[in-house]
């Protein structure tokens, strides 16, 4: 009866062991699927994020400005005559 009893033990065990590897096993596998959906998403932004510092540095440049400047708002450099120098 014992022997029984033992051996039933250890097939419950055994079948309940088998049960957490193939539940550990799934879990790993949706989680490297997260972290490979995750890697690529940070890939994208990272070649976004590039993207907007060419395009700042496009927009920020002084030939930029100072046509923007001219064309847009009418600025134009001062005549010699029209410069006031303050003194402390």
């Amino acid at each position: 009866m014992t022997l029984r009893l033992i051996v039933a033990v250890l097939v419950v065990a055994n079948v309940i062991s088998a049960i957490g590897v193939v539940h550990a096993r799934h879990q790993h596998r949706e989680l490297y699927v997260q972290l490979t959906r995750l890697e690529r998403a940070r890939d994208e932004l990272n070649i976004e994020f590039g993207r907007l510092q060419l395009e700042q540095a496009t927009w920020a440049e002084s030939n930029r400005i100072d046509q923007v400047a001219r064309n847009r708002l009418g600025m134009k450099f001062p005549a010699a005559g029209e410069i006031v120098v303050v003194r402390p």
